[in-house]
């Protein structure tokens, strides 16, 4: 009679945890794995409006004219 009982608890248990843990947590991460996939999606394809839409244009290397150069003479005080 007490195995019966000791049992059926533990069935109980199983089935409480299985469909009030489990189930909705892998239904959770399913749900936010799909949303994650949708934001890659869709910043990719910002990403590739944006190419298309700029042209792209060629790197400059930023150099100093050559009339903005000013010498550093250190000046000595007398002493």
């Amino acid at each position: 009679m007490f195995k019966l009982i000791g049992e059926l608890v533990v069935v109980y248990l199983l089935y409480v945890v299985i469909f009030n843990f489990i189930i909705p947590l892998y239904k959770a991460s399913k749900q936010m794995k799909g949303t994650f996939n949708n934001m890659q999606a869709k910043m990719k394809e910002q990403q590739q409006a944006q190419q298309q839409t700029r042209p792209q244009e060629p790197v400059k290397k930023a150099s100093a004219p050559a009339g903005d150069y000013i010498d550093y003479e250190e000046v000595k005080g007398s002493s």
